[in-house]
């Protein structure tokens, strides 16, 4: 599991370099972006909830999300709608991904194998100062969302580098 973690924090930073390089392309493709997430969480839920023969909420929500999905990729106007509110939840995310970064930095830093805490909690400082500002100035996020995508996929992917270095094995 360490060393999947260790690959997935590399390609988290090379998507990072890759949004970084290509800023505009990001934020115009990050409708479709949440399209696809759409779409799998909806195909996801149906298929868990027929082989749990549970047709509750869950099985309603992933056929609302595959309606959703397709109802943004074929209706004119409505991705381009997506993307401005994607700019929203975008700043919130950074925000939260800082708060979330900063518990883990004080809980790893309670914790016996303290290495890297240090670096976690200025990482999730830096995330919930991003969001704040991002809130504050949405145009400006729309101009540079690919270079933030790409700033938080790097962070994040060594993070999760960090974190696992970090943690002892037994």
């Amino acid at each position: 599991m360490k060393i999947f973690t260790i690959i997935l924090g590399v390609l988290m930073a090379i998507c990072g370099v890759s949004c970084i390089c290509t800023p505009v392309m990001t934020f115009l493709e990050a409708g479709y972006f949440l399209v696809i997430l759409l779409l799998v969480y909806g195909i996801g839920a149906i298929v868990k909830a027929v082989m749990e023969k549970e047709y509750g909420l869950p099985f309603l929500f992933g056929i609302l999300s595959i309606i959703l999905g397709i109802v943004i990729m074929v209706v004119p106007g409505l991705k381009l709608m997506t993307d401005g509110m994607l700019i929203y939840f975008m700043a919130v995310w950074f925000l939260l991904q800082g708060a979330v970064g900063i518990f883990m930095a004080v809980r790893q830093k309670n914790s016996e194998e303290s290495k890297g805490w240090v670096w976690v909690l200025i990482l999730g400082i830096l995330g919930v100062l991003v969001g704040i500002y991002s809130l504050v100035h949405p145009m400006l996020l729309a101009f540079t969302f690919g270079i933030l995508v790409g700033l938080y996929f790097i962070e994040s992917g060594i993070s999760m580098i960090v974190l696992v270095c970090s943690v002892h094995s037994e």
